[in-house]
């Protein structure tokens, strides 16, 4: 039986058929990649294609595997550092102002940073932040039944897990509106 799971993880094929036209498996050839010159996913992935004459299909699983092995070994320091490095740092002192209104919600908020957003969570997620360019910090929010409106605008297509999304572009738009839809968010959650 260990086989056959082994078998259906994805992985295993790749690494299979990785060694059998290669000789080298699915780990020595995200080795490789990290050591790509170039970045971006479609970047490695052209560079495995045309320096190492990968097909696309692997090329595109090491770059996949590539980049899960680097979200994993990132601990929520460097995943928050990563996160407002380069052009996106001057959107920090509008996270840190996020946080302080998330410290005055309750001792139970929860930060969990991903790759590219932090998710605020109680019970559930009801909020995340997101240095969206290097001049919009982009607050999504969980307010079901409320009706976008000035400021408060619908998450549409941004995001999937948020029904509300809030633009804030300096400290001073964390304002008595933005806590009191964060309160909301925070308490149906």
């Amino acid at each position: 039986m260990g086989e056959n799971m082994a078998e259906a993880d994805p992985n295993v094929a790749i690494d299979k058929g990785l060694k059998a036209k290669t000789g080298k498996g699915l780990a020595d050839w995200v080795t490789v990649a990290r050591k790509a010159p170039v970045n971006g996913h479609m970047a490695v992935v052209s560079w495995l294609k045309a320096t190492h004459g990968l097909g696309h299909g692997h090329a595109n699983s090491v770059v996949h595997a590539l980049n899960a092995s680097s979200a994993s070994a990132m601990d929520e320091d460097d995943l928050a550092a990563a996160m407002f490095a380069g052009p996106k740092a001057a959107m920090k002192p509008v996270h840190e102002a996020v946080l302080a209104a998330l410290k005055s919600l309750g001792r139970d908020v929860e930060l969990a940073p991903k790759k590219g957003y932090v998710s605020f969570r109680r019970n559930k997620q009801f909020a995340l932040g997101q240095p969206s360019t290097k001049d919009r910090y982009d607050l999504g929010l969980v307010l079901k039944g409320t009706v976008p409106g000035g400021r408060l605008e619908a998450a549409g297509s941004w995001n999937a897990m948020m029904t509300h999304r809030v633009r804030l572009c300096a400290p001073k738009d964390v304002d008595a509106q933005v806590r009191k839809w964060l309160r909301l968010a925070y308490e149906a959650a």
